[in-house]
Order: structure tokens, then C-alpha cells, then sequence
């Protein structure tokens, strides 16, 4: 049934994108037997229903705009502008919109990219702070799955949270030397608003030995009570940022790179006086390498190295789950899921200081030219990872005054459960294996499987599914 539905959506996607498609004075038209990739010209118009499959949230549903300008084919595969635009539902209760814009030409020796991404979601995942410190009872979640169990509810809220983000970004990229080294500016705003799940539509439709009890706190409750998340941060806040950052590009294109060094590390500053509700500063460093196996982009083995800090001994706990970036992208969180680390259950892995890698073996075994459009398939075999360096401080810090007659009981939950943990993180390695279908270098449709490995691999899921699209880098 998978790879029914796997080879239905590549065919709806390849002969939407291609029907519509519009090019302008073509540079140069290959013949069918040269295998000659043709040069895109003009504007590249591609709407296409948004119908994707991620295991953290479900299936997506809905529409997406990608409009190329590649003006006379000299930056090609690279665009000179490009727009992005998306509304989408997720069958697990999330939101997403999506408004980018990119140019290249606008602002003379100036990259400009700028971006709006709303998300709000029922039930994001929450697995609590420094990963393996952090227990997951997947024995419960389990038991709960499984429809013939009655003396088991739906465990899985347990860990869920609601959340609704609003990011805005404008970023600014020049050229410092030879067009490899520059200068990065921007100014990020962000607005998280989140608390305690919605019991009642958690158990909206289900039966009722498999609601999720009142009786039942859920894990961000308890971190709550415990003192884990302050009453200052709980429920979110605003977040206005400046972004400063050094990028070393060296990318043959930037779509489907196969040769090169794509290197950036950013400071970022939050301060009060800019409207921040909790001041704070962090760091990260990128650095992305291509290394060409076999030339013509038929194999390629590329891999990603990433560290996001924190400056002092705090930030708010809803702004560390993310890959910060500057350009074209904008910041993905969830640190587990397809953007960050494939194969272990998203936000699994939150602290102060985190590191992730990816190792990828690209292999693109199939290239031709159909109906003007340069189409390509590929497979990739990878290995993610990700682990928490620096850890919140976990310490019980309940107010008794607050819990009352309840704190003896509240301090003997939080023991019971650190005592379930691991003393400290551990690297959390996930395996895998995709398909990618190209079109013009740009346009990619990825389906990817990858799966938690090693001995704590059971707190980490079982594994998920992706349909999405683009490389991770």
C-alpha cells in the first residue's frame, strides 16, 4: 500500500509541475540523445497540491506556489529571485503557512531573503529536557496503541503540548572575498504562545476506555510543578532578535550540491531593550561539505556537522530545539523529524548546548530530459545524530507553598521519574535510506525511512517515515 501511494504521488507531482511549467527563450535544447541538461530561462511557474506524509505529524494536506526566475540562464541551476508559498494541515491537528521570497539582484552586492512561517499545532511533541536524562515510557505509549487493549488508554498525550509560532525574518548576505567568503545581518522575530494540551479534543471520537484521563498529567505538567519550567517561560514569549554571521560557500549550485564547502557560524543576540520577554544569547556553527565519488553529480558523499550554544547559563526553553540559519532558509525546528535528525521522534532532544551530525551517500542513477524539464532520480543512504551537550538544570525546584499538602507527593513523582533516566545524554544515532526525485536541480521530492539505533534506540520511537521536500543541506 506504501509504495502504491509512493508511486502515485511521484506521477501526480512530476505531471503537474511539468504541465504548467514555463521557460522563456530557451538557451540551449538538448537533443534526446545527447542527455545534454538543458538551461532554464525566465520564469518557472510550480503549483502543486502539498500532499506529504511526515510520522510527526501526519499526513499533510494542502497547496504550495514555488516560482523560479532565472532571467536569461546565466545563474542557472541557481535562481536570480525565487518565491515560496504554502498552506497546509496535518491529520495530526497541525498548522502551516509559509511566505518566502529570495533575491539576488535587488540590493546591488546583496543577497536578500526574507520569510513568514506560522505553525500551530494541537499536540506537538514534548519528551522533556536533555534527552536520555529525560524518561519515555514507550512500554505505556504501546499499550495504549493497541486498539484490543482496554486496560490501557491512550498514553501518547502524555507527551504533547500546544503550540502556536509565529517567525518573521529579513537577512542580508554581501560578498567579502571572491564570492566565497561573506557577511551575514539579519533581524529574526519570533512569538511562541503554549501551554497543556486540549483534553477534549485529544479525546474528541475515541472510545471511552482509551481517553486520556483528567487524572493523568501530562509530562509538561509535571515539569511544571516541578519547577523544571518557570511560571516566566511556561506559556512563551517574544523573541526579537539580530543575527551576525560569517558564510564560506564554495557550492557548485545550491539546490543539489555535489561538490564544495557550505561553512557559517552565527551570534545571536536577544536583548531586552529589543522587546525580548527573556533575554538570552546563543551561538552556532555549521559546516557542510560535498565531496564528488564519481563526477556528474552521480555519487556524492556529503556531510553536515552542527552545534547550537547558549552564552551564559540560560535561555527560554522553547527557543534551543532549533537549526539556526541565515539566507534563503529559514530555521527548522524539533531536533528529531525530517529537517534536523530523521529516524527519532521530534524534540526529542532539547538543552543549552546541542550537537548533531548527518552522513549521506548520495547516488543519482537515472538522469534525462523530458518535456524541457532536466528530471533525475537518486538514492541516499545516511546516518544522523544528535545529542545534548550541555543539559538544563533538572533540579526539583517546586514551590511548596504552592503545591500545599500535594509537595511530598509531587517531589516522590519527580524522583521516581529522574530515576527512570539516564544520568546524562548519550548520542542519539538513527540509520536510513531515500528516494529523491529531481526536476531542474530545484525542485526535489524526497521519501525517507530512518530508524533509532543502538542500546537506548527504544527511547528514541520506532523509527518514521518522511514524503517531503529538498536535501536536509
Amino acid at each position: 500500500m506504501r509504495t502504491k501511494y509512493i508511486v502515485t504521488l511521484l506521477l501526480l507531482l512530476f505531471t503537474a509541475q511539468s504541465a504548467i511549467a514555463k521557460q522563456k527563450n530557451e538557451k540551449t535544447e538538448a537533443q534526446p540523445t545527447e542527455k545534454k541538461e538543458i538551461v532554464k530561462t525566465g520564469y518557472n511557474f510550480g503549483p502543486l497540491p502539498a500532499v506529504a506524509f511526515d510520522a510527526d505529524k501526519g499526513f499533510q494536506l494542502g497547496a504550495l506556489l514555488n516560482i523560479y526566475d532565472f532571467g536569461n540562464g546565466s545563474t542557472y541551476p541557481n535562481t536570480r529571485q525565487q518565491w515560496y508559498m504554502e498552506a497546509s494541515f496535518f491529520t495530526k491537528g497541525s498548522q502551516l503557512y509559509v511566505l518566502s521570497y529570495d533575491n539576488r539582484f535587488l540590493i546591488p552586492g546583496v543577497r536578500w531573503s526574507s520569510a513568514l512561517t506560522i505553525t500551530n499545532e494541537k499536540a506537538l511533541d514534548f519528551y522533556g529536557f536533555n534527552g536520555y536524562m529525560s524518561y519515555y515510557d514507550h512500554e505505556k505509549v504501546a499499550l495504549g496503541k493497541d486498539k484490543k487493549n482496554e486496560d490501557m488508554y491512550i498514553y501518547t498525550p502524555k507527551y504533547r503540548i500546544n503550540r502556536l509560532a509565529i517567525l518573521f525574518k529579513s537577512d542580508f548576505v554581501g560578498n567579502l572575498w571572491d564570492n566565497k567568503l561573506f557577511w551575514e545581518a539579519g533581524y529574526h522575530f519570533s512569538y511562541f504562545k503554549q501551554g497543556a494540551i486540549n483534553r477534549a479534543k485529544i479525546n474528541k471520537n475515541k472510545e471511552e476506555y482509551k481517553m486520556f484521563p483528567d487524572s493523568e498529567k501530562t509530562l509538561f505538567e509535571q515539569y511544571r510543578e516541578w519547577g523544571l519550567i518557570s511560571d516566566k517561560e511556561a506559556n512563551g514569549g517574544i523573541n526579537s532578535t539580530v543575527r551576525l554571521g560569517l558564510l564560506f560557500d564554495t557550492r557548485d549550485k545550491e539546490g543539489a550540491p555535489s561538490r564544495g564547502i557550505w561553512a557559517e557560524a552565527h551570534l545571536t543576540a536577544a536583548p531586552k531593550w529589543l522587546g525580548t520577554s527573556t533575554p538570552h544569547y546563543r551561538y552556532s556553527a555549521t559546516f557542510r561539505h560535498y565531496i564528488p565519488i564519481v563526477k556528474n553529480d552521480v555519487l556524492t558523499f556529503a556531510y553536515r556537522l552542527n552545534y547550537e550554544g547558549t552564552i551564559g547559563k540560560s535561555a527560554p526553553y522553547y527557543v534551543c530545539p532549533y537549526l539556526t540559519t541565515i539566507g534563503p532558509n529559514y530555521d527548522r525546528d524539533g531536533m528529531g523529524g525530517y529537517r534536523t535528525v530523521r529516524g527519532i521522534m521530534r524534540n526529542r532532544v532539547q538543552g543549552l548546548d546541542m550537537a548533531t551530525y548527518t552522513a549521506e551517500i548520495r547516488w543519482r542513477f537515472v538522469n534525462f530530459t523530458l518535456w524541457k524539464q532536466n528530471i533525475a532520480f537518486g538514492l541516499n543512504l545516511f546516518s544522523d545524530g544528535a545529542w545534548v551537550t550541555r543539559g538544563f538544570d533538572m533540579t526539583f525546584k517546586g514551590d511548596a507553598a504552592k503545591l500545599g499538602d500535594d509537595y511530598l507527593k509531587v517531589k516522590q513523582e519527580y524522583d521516581e521519574y529522574m530515576s527512570k533516566g539516564q544520568s546524562k545524554d548519550a548520542p542519539h544515532i538513527t540509520a536510513g535510506v531515500g528516494l529523491r526525485f529531481i526536476m531542474n536541480q530545484n525542485f526535489i521530492v524526497a521519501f525517507e525511512y530512518g530508524l533509532p539505533v543502538g542500546k537506548l534506540r527504544q527511547q528514541d520511537g520506532k523509527g518514521a517515515f518522511y514524503i517531503n521536500t529538498g536535501y536536509l543541506f
